[in-house]
């Protein structure tokens, strides 16, 4: 666990040697830590120490005391959990709402950063493909019976992907209530759908247009959150940036399709830090 800001406590994992280069890991609203497990097993058997905590009100990590879930909240705890792990620039790794957070640290020079990626989340995003996130972390407020029902409303959610045969790592984004119902593992104040996407579009644009180090922009190829359009206005903003589209993924990439997504990272790093 380490201390974020204003009272949060965040809980982590590592992977690889703490001397090398450090990359790390966000996951998006309503994710946990666990969703990085495979890539920053990758990373750390590739030469770098891969972090990856928690955000603030979800997973193990503690829920805000005073109810901000903003990102500026998460770009504090960002620094804090940097700051705790000694690594002065690392290298970021965002995913929707990590990645989010990750372009606002970086574009705004809050952190000093030495790559970025940025998963399926862009300055421009979809707004039918939001809403059905939103509609889909907040439809269930009475919880589930079981870790079938949880695996039946994820195969509706996400029809492009097989049904878990083991609903064992389903536990890890869930918590058992004083009802025994089975709720998502974050805190309820999270609310996904108080977040105007058009509201925060200048804001990132700024931070995008800021960026000056090597950038990576990563697409699901089934994404209904970022479209070719939105990458196309991505890259008048940063246009030494690169891009790619995973085939296969919708917008949760690393989970679709982590061999392809993992490759992808470790290849890029190499590249952006000189390691090839």
């Amino acid at each position: 666990m380490w201390d974020g800001a204003r009272g949060v406590r965040l809980a982590g994992d590592s992977w690889g040697n703490s001397r090398d280069p450090l990359v790390v890991l966000q996951h998006g609203g309503g994710q946990t830590r666990h969703a990085w497990k495979d890539t920053g097993q990758q990373l750390g058997a590739s030469g770098y120490y891969a972090v990856s905590f928690d955000a603030r009100g979800h997973g193990d990590s503690t829920w805000a005391p005073d109810g901000d879930y903003t990102e500026d909240a998460m770009v504090e705890d960002l620094l804090c959990v940097v700051s705790a792990v000694g690594g002065s620039t690392p290298a970021l790794i965002g995913a929707s709402l990590g990645g989010i957070t990750s372009m606002i640290a970086a574009g705004e020079k809050q952190l000093d950063v030495r790559a970025l990626v940025i998963v399926d989340v862009a300055p421009r995003i979809e707004a039918h493909g939001v809403e059905r996130i939103h509609r889909f972390m907040t439809g269930r407020p009475e919880g589930f019976t079981s870790l079938d029902e949880v695996a039946d409303a994820i195969s509706a959610y996400q029809p492009h992907r097989p049904r878990p045969s083991s609903l064992d790592g389903l536990a890890k984004n869930l918590r058992v209530g004083a009802d025994g119902r089975y709720r998502w593992h974050w805190d309820p104040r999270f609310r996904p759908d108080q977040r105007d996407p058009l509201a925060r579009e200048p804001r990132l644009s700024r931070c995008v247009q800021a960026l000056t180090v090597p950038t990576l922009l990563v697409r699901g190829a089934k994404s209904d959150v970022l479209s070719a359009a939105s990458v196309e206005h991505f890259m008048t903003l940063c246009p030494h940036a690169q891009t790619i589209d995973v085939a296969g993924a919708a917008h949760m990439v690393a989970g679709d399709r982590n061999d392809l997504f993992g490759d992808a990272m470790r290849g890029f790093l190499d590249r952006a830090l000189g390691r090839e």
